[in-house]
């Protein structure tokens, strides 16, 4: 993420720095089209398809003394226009926590290119991270998914979610397709584009894949697990850069991070692996969304394997870099010091001595001659 230097001077409108200056408020306008849609009957219909969550199914159920009507979404085609407003929605909050908290903290701590960038990176997905987990963690509550490992799996396909879990795969998707403008509008150095394409990649295949394949359930799960412990290395990133001799928070993500490759990998073989190959429900129907076959659960296996095993070759390679770091600055700080040379001035001094001193000097004479 690049340094955005605000200038007096007007860009040309409609230019690429008029265009990265205002994008947020471009952005804004936009959004407000859709809501100022919902007000006139003509156009309601439409912007309604990008506001609101699609899909709704009422059952009935008699568990109370009463019937009652329970409301659960399943996902369709639609969800790509709601997807689109909400990713207008991530655009504009990034925006917002640019410019009212990190670019204040950066003024005040005067750090340098590198640092900044950094540091703008890890306090948007801190706070994204750290969001994104609490309302997950409700959601894994209010379902008893933790309490129930079993209903990872028991009863698939998972079709009908409530309306939080399926809103919450919509933001997730939202928000991973807006760093995609994102590095446009922060002018993203060339040489972190590619780090950035990949990992954007990753969550956009994973996430996009547990909605689709309804594993919605395990993909909750794994994600919730994932951004725990990013959360923690984010943090602990802010705390190195206010206090580099703070990094206690890097061993203790250490730890997590290789505890939370082997949950992923235990939870994906347990639910993808022996849950859905004993079940009873099995086959491909596309119109149930049934996709419990061999097929798809090893692709969905080697996806999640390739990824964690991808994952842990970054994690070694920066540990090892970190360690090699850290040993040439032990190095440098057990190297003795040099022995000093004499300075000019005392190279010079010593001349002068011999001169005054010397035979043809008249200190010289006076002596030789008593």
């Amino acid at each position: 993420m690049g340094i955005r230097k605000k200038t007096n001077k007007n860009p040309p409108v409609l230019s690429h720095e008029f265009v990265i200056q205002n994008h947020a408020d471009i952005v804004s306008c936009v959004a407000m089209v859709f809501l100022l849609g919902l007000m006139f009957e003509v156009t309601s219909k439409f912007a309604v398809l990008f506001i609101t969550v699609q899909y709704n199914v009422t059952i009935s159920t008699n568990e109370a003394p009463e019937e009652t009507a329970v409301n659960y979404f399943h996902h369709g085609i639609k969800d790509l226009a709601t997807i689109f407003f909400y990713m207008l929605v991530a655009i504009i909050m990034h925006a917002i926590i640019q410019e009212y908290v990190l670019d204040k903290l950066n003024r005040k701590k005067h750090f340098s290119k590198t640092k900044h960038s950094k540091f703008n990176e890890s306090g948007q997905l801190s706070a994204f991270y750290l969001f994104s987990f609490g309302w997950g963690t409700s959601i894994l509550l209010s379902e008893n998914l933790l309490s129930k490992p079993v209903a990872l799996w028991e009863g698939y396909p998972h079709t009908l979610m409530p309306f939080q879990m399926k809103f919450y795969f919509i933001c997730q998707l939202g928000y991973w397709l807006h760093a995609l403008p994102e590095l446009y509008f922060q002018k993203t150095k060339k040489e972190d584009i590619p780090r950035q394409l990949v990992y954007i990649f990753l969550y956009l295949v994973h996430i996009a894949g547990a909605y689709i394949l309804n594993l919605n359930r395990l993909g909750l799960v794994l994600l919730v697990l994932h951004y725990f412990v990013e959360l923690l290395f984010h943090v602990s990133r802010l705390v190195y850069f206010s206090n580099e001799n703070r990094q206690m928070g890097f061993t203790i993500w250490a730890v997590l991070f290789v505890l939370g490759r082997l949950l992923t990998l235990s939870l994906s073989v347990l639910t993808v692996g022996f849950g859905l190959s004993t079940a009873e429900n099995q086959g491909f129907n596309l119109a149930a969304g049934n996709f419990n076959v061999l097929f798809v659960r090893v692709t969905v296996l080697a996806a999640i394997c390739l990824t964690q095993a991808f994952m842990m070759w970054k994690f070694i390679n920066f540990q090892l870099r970190r360690w090699r770091e850290h040993a040439q600055a032990q190095t440098l700080k057990k190297k003795p010091a040099p022995p000093k040379s004499k300075s000019k001035k005392d190279k010079a001094n010593g001349v002068n001595g011999v001169n005054s001193h010397g035979a043809d000097s008249p200190r010289a004479r006076k002596e030789k001659s008593s």
